[in-house]
């Protein structure tokens, strides 16, 4: 693409050399740099992309976007300066790949909890109304029927407009996708255009990145912030910050609640282990997802499938088609009668909010098993709530290991305990491997009774010490279920 082109609508403070040439490529890593590509140097976290020009340079790069001027340029080299390479980045991005998010009806999906199920069931329900679409979520990416292994909740933003522009090119007309805190923070968003934003609900995450909670509801805001007044925001009107992402947004404003007034009402008539009896707006239907954090997904999701001008009984028939999403509220049942269900939930709500569904559906005569643990490199102040929750309100808490990554396991389970009240210092043990968690587990359950294994979910390895080993919660249920005969 030529670069004059390239650079339309970005604000440019000053150029030096020829803006008459072809770029064959974007980069942002100097590593990844070819034969007459642009490369982007932006002051990351943990280092400067000025310091790699030269690297860049060396590799083939012949324009160079930064915020420094070098003290010594080349003659055959451009060099572009601006205020924000980052954020120069993402309209470098959209302009090379034509902005594909303008031809597509683009939804980002943010909040703590819910984002990948909300988005697959999108991704899904337009699907059976004979829709093709992309998905870009946490478990995996995919453009139609093509299915992408994930690497980030969302990609940089070089890549999100290379898969838009494919998804363009396999005739897709809406792309669903997560929108990370730490994509929005990171500019990994800058320069797409968005129909509409959906918010779910925010509780304490990341803090080892954000630091504090208000930085983190920051982050969230500012992907309503950005929005264009032709983009819809639809935000959860019970969760107290849900109107907090309203605030300043010039996008059209529509909410969704059980609880209170809005746009979008839900009730949750009857509820087991199978599905749910639901009433939105009137009108009742059946789904096979369950647990009342999962009415607030299935409401988002049909909130913006009306926003998007889908007919309401054909979105409903649509949701009472939908099959449960990988690792979110999983249900497998033994021979010998245990329910076992396998959930994502690594956060102190969602844990609570999963516990607290399982309960509500169980008659008491059946105990509950609580398998969990916490993620090592990552927020310490959550440890604690998540003892505290399990102890609580399972009939047994076992604490084990997620992915202890660079930590000690023993070390991660200790704080976990300084959690647990006293009250509750018998209704949990600590088992550090998590094979062996799960084993007693199965050991200790008797028919009828529930076992719930947390915090993994999709997730088919376990990070030890920056390596990953394969470990699927499901496959591991299964196997030992085999080998001890229940």
């Amino acid at each position: 693409m030529n670069l004059e082109k390239l650079l339309a609508n970005i604000p440019v403070l000053k150029t030096k050399g020829s803006l008459d040439k072809e770029i064959s490529m974007l980069a942002f890593d100097s590593r990844k740099a070819v034969e007459n590509s642009l490369y982007v140097a932006i002051k990351g976290v943990l280092a400067d992309g000025h310091s790699f020009i030269n690297s860049a340079i060396e590799k083939g790069a012949n324009v160079i976007v930064c915020e420094t001027l070098p003290e010594i340029s080349q003659n055959d080299v451009t060099y572009i300066l601006v205020e924000n390479s980052s954020k120069a980045l993402g309209h470098l991005a959209s302009n090379f790949y034509d902005n594909p998010s303008q031809k597509l009806n683009l939804v980002g999906v943010t909040g703590t909890n819910g984002k990948t199920t909300v988005t697959t069931l999108l991704f899904d329900i337009f699907k059976n109304l004979g829709y093709q679409s992309a998905l870009i979520s946490t478990v995996e990416y995919r453009i139609a029927d093509e299915v992408i292994p994930s690497t980030h909740t969302t990609p940089d933003v070089i890549r999100l407009n290379e898969m838009m522009a494919k998804a363009v090119e396999e005739g897709c007309e809406y792309a669903f996708m997560e929108v990370s805190s730490h994509g929005i923070v990171q500019d990994r968003i800058e320069g797409l255009h968005f129909k509409v934003a959906g918010f779910t609900n925010i509780t304490r995450d990341h803090l080892d990145y954000h630091k504090t909670f208000d930085n983190y509801l920051a982050a969230k805001k500012r992907f309503f912030d950005e929005l264009e007044a032709s983009a819809v925001a639809i935000t959860n009107a019970d969760d107290k910050n849900g109107n907090v992402m309203l605030q300043n947004t010039k996008a059209a404003r529509k909410s969704f609640a059980m609880k209170t007034m809005a746009d979008f009402h839900g009730k949750l008539l009857e509820v087991d282990f199978n599905g749910m009896l639901l009433n939105f707006n009137g009108k009742e239907f059946w789904t096979t997802l369950t647990g009342k954090f999962n009415v607030y997904n299935l409401l988002l999701a049909y909130g913006i499938a009306m926003e998007l001008g889908m007919k309401e009984n054909e979105i409903l028939q649509a949701i009472s088609k939908l099959h449960r999403v990988n690792g979110r509220f999983e249900t497998l049942k033994s021979d010998s009668g245990i329910f076992f269900v396998v959930d994502y939930a690594h956060t102190p709500d969602a844990l609570e909010n999963i516990l607290d569904s399982i309960n509500e559906i169980r008659t008491k005569n059946e105990r509950l098993i609580c398998v969990f643990g916490c993620g090592g490199d990552r927020d310490h102040g959550k440890r604690p709530q998540m003892g505290k929750i399990a102890s609580q309100k399972a009939t047994v808490a076992i604490i084990t290991s997620d992915n202890p990554r660079t930590e000690d396991p023993t070390a991660i389970i200790k704080e976990i305990e300084t959690g647990v009240e006293p009250q509750n210092f018998n209704k949990y043990i600590s088992i550090p491997d998590r094979k062996e968690a799960i084993k007693m587990a199965i050991k200790f359950a008797e028919p009828k009774d529930i076992v719930l294994v947390a915090g993994k979910g999709h997730e088919t390895y376990q990070e030890i010490n920056g390596v990953k080993h394969h470990f699927d919660d499901k496959e591991v249920i299964r196997e030992l279920l085999n080998l001890m005969g229940k």
